[in-house]
Protein backbone atom coordinates (compact mmCIF):
# COMPACT_ATOMS: atom_id res chain seq x y z
CA UNK A 1 0.00 0.00 0.00
CA UNK A 2 2.85 2.29 0.82
CA UNK A 3 4.07 2.43 -2.61
CA UNK A 4 1.25 3.46 -4.23
CA UNK A 5 0.82 6.42 -1.93
CA UNK A 6 -1.77 4.86 0.67
CA UNK A 7 -1.32 4.90 4.29
CA UNK A 8 -2.17 3.30 7.42
CA UNK A 9 -5.56 5.40 8.40
CA UNK A 10 -6.02 6.01 12.07
CA UNK A 11 -8.91 7.53 14.11
CA UNK A 12 -7.49 10.68 15.55
CA UNK A 13 -9.60 10.13 18.74
CA UNK A 14 -11.74 7.87 20.16
CA UNK A 15 -15.80 7.85 19.60
CA UNK A 16 -17.65 10.02 22.01
CA UNK A 17 -20.43 7.26 22.44
CA UNK A 18 -17.63 4.70 23.63
CA UNK A 19 -18.22 2.96 26.84
CA UNK A 20 -15.06 2.16 28.95
CA UNK A 21 -17.05 -0.06 31.18
CA UNK A 22 -18.99 -1.94 28.88
CA UNK A 23 -15.94 -2.58 26.49
CA UNK A 24 -14.53 -3.86 30.04
CA UNK A 25 -17.03 -6.24 30.79
CA UNK A 26 -17.29 -7.80 27.63
CA UNK A 27 -13.79 -8.29 27.54
CA UNK A 28 -13.90 -10.22 31.18
CA UNK A 29 -17.18 -11.94 30.45
CA UNK A 30 -17.47 -12.74 26.77
CA UNK A 31 -14.15 -13.17 25.39
CA UNK A 32 -12.77 -15.82 26.93
CA UNK A 33 -15.99 -17.76 25.68
CA UNK A 34 -15.30 -16.37 21.86
CA UNK A 35 -11.58 -17.25 22.16
CA UNK A 36 -11.84 -20.82 23.41
CA UNK A 37 -8.71 -22.90 22.87
CA UNK A 38 -8.37 -24.68 19.52
CA UNK A 39 -9.21 -28.53 19.67
CA UNK A 40 -5.87 -30.25 18.57
CA UNK A 41 -5.93 -31.43 15.19
CA UNK A 42 -7.23 -34.70 14.12
CA UNK A 43 -6.85 -36.48 10.98
CA UNK A 44 -10.25 -36.84 9.65
CA UNK A 45 -12.28 -37.48 6.30
CA UNK A 46 -14.06 -35.55 4.37
CA UNK A 47 -16.10 -38.75 2.79
CA UNK A 48 -19.62 -38.89 3.57
CA UNK A 49 -19.24 -42.71 3.29
CA UNK A 50 -16.18 -43.51 5.37
CA UNK A 51 -16.30 -42.11 9.36
CA UNK A 52 -13.54 -39.72 10.16
CA UNK A 53 -10.34 -40.64 12.68
CA UNK A 54 -9.71 -39.27 15.98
Amino acid sequence: MHRHGWSVQVPARRALERDEEAIAAWKEQVWPVVKAPRRTWAPTCASKTRPGRG
